[in-house]
């Protein structure tokens, strides 16, 4: 039985599968959140435990072991970093009992009750960087190269909608299985489409493949690729060889260098160690995640799903001063490029 004490969250991140890869990444941040908090108050005054959940298996398996443990009482919340198609089956499971924060960047929004989006999502985040591109590099055509589930079919069909009428635009899209490693055919339709770029909405491990296959065809020097996904976790698995033409949009990297992101990487590499995992996007958001639970339950005095934030409520983060619109958090945006395994701010975009 849980201990009334306690306040217990689903800890909802990938452990294998293609996002896999952000695995380590997620754990090591939700740990160092955990700490700090029960350091301190924990939430409302309850020290925290998070209850691990894999998320890199079929999102029908993750959301049933979820809502066992919300029929049971033995969560009280939900939390993490785990892929569009997941959340929407655990919407559909536990059906707004408890409070979820939805850690990943998102396609734009999500009714639920209790569901609060904390990523970027396409209007802050791929347009402006699309925008970007442009104005910095002549990249006017794009090809969208993603995953077949929602995040990347919702995503690609407002980066359609949104650059129409200006002076870019959508010329072609492929969307592939998660978990493919072969490429071939998709690069055969690069090669033939008249392109200057293409817009990456494959996670983890896939866009490892897509990078390395994608360099070893000499396609680096003709098109530029941009992602909303990419992060250090995959630049290291590519290689420096792959990454060369890569630009990434997302609320934090590990280089980011503003004061509220240096005090983070200060903190994590005390507590982890120089070899820690790769410090990115991914697990930042699930630390963010943990800490947004705690802000609520410190101004709510609770985390139940009848007591929400207020929508203008601001709060600091790791990302800068935060804002929540309704259930979504408006945060600045950057566009970095990669710089063999890292990445180089290039400009904040949002």
């Amino acid at each position: 039985m849980r201990r009334s004490d306690v306040v217990s969250i689903a800890f909802v991140v990938p452990l294998q599968g293609p996002t896999g890869i952000y695995g380590p990444s997620c754990l090591a941040c939700g740990q160092l959140a955990v700490e700090q908090l029960n350091a301190r108050n924990g939430i409302a005054g309850r020290k925290i435990e998070l209850v691990q959940v894999d998320a890199g298996r079929a999102p029908e398996v993750v959301a049933e072991d979820v809502g066992r443990l919300v029929d049971t009482g033995r969560v009280d919340a939900v939390a993490g970093w785990h892929i569009s198609a997941v959340r929407v089956a655990l919407t559909r499971r536990i059906r707004g009992r408890v409070v979820y924060a939805f850690a990943a960047m998102h396609e734009g929004s999500d009714d639920t009750p209790g569901v609060f989006m904390l990523g970027e999502r396409p209007v802050n985040q791929l347009l402006p960087a699309a925008h970007w591109l442009r104005e910095h590099h002549g990249a006017r055509r794009w090809v969208v190269v993603g995953n077949d589930y929602v995040y990347p079919r919702v995503t690609g069909s407002v980066a359609r909608e949104g650059l129409q009428g200006t002076r870019s635009e959508i010329v072609k899209s492929a969307y592939v299985p998660l978990g493919t490693a072969d490429f071939r055919a998709v690069l055969d339709g690069l090669e033939a489409a008249d392109a200057d770029g293409v817009i990456m909405l494959l996670m983890g491990q896939d866009a490892v493949h897509f990078n390395r296959q994608f360099a070893r065809r000499g396609l680096s020097d003709e098109l530029v690729r941009l992602s909303p996904a990419i992060e250090e976790n995959t630049l290291l698995g590519a290689g420096p060889a792959a990454n060369e033409g890569v630009y990434a949009a997302a609320a934090y990297f590990d280089g980011l260098r503003t004061v509220e992101s240096s005090d983070f990487a200060q903190q994590y590499y005390t507590r982890f160690g120089r070899y820690a995992p790769a410090l990115n996007a991914v697990g930042e958001s699930c630390y963010e995640a943990i800490r947004f639970l705690a802000r609520l339950g410190e101004v709510s005095g609770c985390i139940t799903v009848s007591a929400p934030l207020p929508t203008g409520h601001f709060y600091d983060s790791p990302r800068g001063l935060m804002r929540l619109d309704g259930n979504l958090v408006d945060q600045d945006v950057y566009l970095a490029a990669a710089d063999g395994l890292q990445f180089k701010i290039q400009e904040q975009i949002a």
